[in-house]
């Protein structure tokens, strides 16, 4: 069955961070994401989580405010780089984060693509038994963001040939890439390590943009995906007021019986 996780950086914006993984247990999520937990300490992220699974973070993406969003792609940033995946690789090891979400940055052309490369190789050395995972951002979100096709997203994963680097797949920036997120699913969806869903066409509550996401659950079922589906989107009213999706597909999802 389906683990569901809320993105505490988008959801449940009502109370400050450290109240939001009491709220999601409460609203029947199953475990939570953060993008950038690196404003509080581990032992307070600890505390707060309580034993609620953790199933990603970024990379620090550096000075976000001045238009940085990671490094790994960025060239003559290797230093930069490899100091902020160690910080993330720690913090992802000593929360039991199941995946650590590598930022590629602001860059675009073949040497990026080559350091990329690189870099990912050398991230996977450093931290074995954790699970990495890039994704393609569209460009009107994050403009000049260098992972922005899920072709070639694919592409380096083939060359990276690595059982644990895989493909961030959110239905949000695969609709607004492709035009319609099933293609890109229908083409890719044996790389996918982790699934991000959002409602279409204005990131609300999930739903629409025709992708089934009752199919989809079944589906990863039949794959034996053992990653996440995320709820990462902007609600509509307070969280908890939105969360009928949830309960459908959670329902939906139990054995006939139990």
């Amino acid at each position: 069955m389906p683990r569901f996780a809320a993105n505490l950086t988008m959801l449940f914006t009502e109370v400050p961070m450290l109240d939001r993984p009491g709220l999601a247990a409460q609203a029947g999520f199953d475990g939570v994401e953060v993008l950038f937990p690196y404003d509080h300490a581990v032992g307070d992220w600890q505390a707060t989580l309580a034993g609620l699974p953790l199933a990603l973070v970024n990379t620090p993406p550096g000075d976000w405010l001045a238009g940085d969003r990671g490094f790994a792609a960025v060239p003559g940033e290797e230093r930069r780089f490899r100091d902020s995946f160690l910080r993330g690789a720690d913090l992802a090891n000593r929360l039991g984060a199941a995946r650590l979400h590598v930022m590629a940055g602001v860059a675009k052309g073949p040497q990026a693509e080559q350091v990329f490369v690189e870099n990912l190789a050398w991230a996977a050395a450093q931290a074995p038994a954790q699970r990495l995972v890039i994704e393609p951002l569209n460009p009107d979100d994050m403009p000049g963001y260098f992972l922005n096709d899920f072709d070639q997203a694919a592409r380096i994963l083939d060359d990276l040939g690595l059982p644990r680097v895989g493909l961030q797949f959110d239905l949000w920036h695969a609709a607004r890439i492709e035009g319609q997120a099933q293609t890109a699913w229908d083409r890719h969806k044996s790389q996918v390590s982790h699934i991000q869903i959002a409602g279409f066409p204005a990131r609300n509550e999930p739903g629409g943009g025709g992708f089934d996401l009752t199919a989809l659950c079944t589906e990863v079922d039949a794959m034996g995906y053992d990653g996440w589906i995320a709820a990462e989107y902007r609600p509509a009213r307070a969280t908890v007021h939105g969360l009928a999706w949830l309960q459908a597909l959670k329902a939906r999802a139990q054995p006939i019986g139990a």
